[in-house]
């Protein structure tokens, strides 16, 4: 299931963008120890990291504008 990030703030993509990425690196981990529950999991978040990453980028080439 897609998430909407498009109602989010600069500042709390930047924060989902990190808390994503501490979960993406314990799915990895838990990969390589052999207890990954759920190895789709791992698609999920990555893609879920690349969709903040775009909307950052479009705060920064000025695409889009915080208003909030």
């Amino acid at each position: 299931m897609k998430v909407s990030y498009n109602d989010l703030t600069y500042t709390e993509l930047v924060n989902k963008k990190e808390e994503l990425h501490k979960e993406y690196l314990k799915l990895r981990m838990d990969k390589v120890l052999g207890h990954l529950e759920n190895p789709l999991r791992l698609r999920t978040v990555r893609r879920d990291i690349g969709r903040v990453n775009t909307i950052i980028h479009e705060y920064a080439l000025g695409i889009r504008k915080n208003t909030k």
